[in-house]
């Protein structure tokens, strides 16, 4: 694998997000990156609803997984924070698996994750990632970036995105 940021074989656990918006931006490819990837029953349900070739495309990093128990601090958490049903497998298997990351677009979802200790990344993440691994160039990384509103279902404000984008044109 090109580039040297962190442990090739970081366990990954993905929310139904970014895997939709990754192959709505046609770069499915950049989670190959990771050995494997797990996808909770209930993730793995939403994306097939939505863009089953997106588990087609990755059968050989996906590995779809039964999430028995949720402990009360999640529990708690999911609450708070009105989580669904995938989002709530999600950090289980997270808090089941010290440090893993999860790949997660959703904004309750990524605040539930910061208050139970869980490293979370999303779409946009994982493209900026693309850089320092090597697997994209910056310019190629400007150009998904500035393709989301057209090309995906990722809400993301404008502002933001605009930021972004100027914060990889610095490098």
């Amino acid at each position: 694998m090109a580039g040297s940021e962190g442990p090739p074989d970081i366990l990954v656990v993905a929310d139904a997000g970014p895997l939709i918006h990754l192959d709505e931006l046609a770069v499915l490819d950049l989670l190959h990156d990771f050995r494997r990837v797990l996808v909770p029953e209930a993730v793995w349900e939403e994306v097939e609803g939505h863009r089953p070739e997106a588990l087609r495309a990755l059968s050989d990093v996906l590995q779809r997984v039964t999430v028995a128990t949720q402990d009360a601090a999640l529990l708690s958490v999911s609450q708070v924070y009105m989580l669904h049903a995938g989002e709530r497998e999600a950090l289980a298997l997270c808090s089941q698996h010290p440090r893993s990351m999860l790949l997660s677009d959703d904004t309750a979802a990524r605040l539930a994750a910061v208050n139970l200790n869980v490293s979370v990344h999303g779409t946009v993440g994982v493209l900026v990632r693309a850089i320092r691994r090597g697997t994209r160039s910056r310019a190629e990384v400007i150009e998904l970036l500035k393709a989301i509103p057209a090309r995906s279902s990722l809400h993301i404000k404008p502002a933001l995105l605009d930021a972004v984008i100027g914060e990889v044109a610095k490098g």
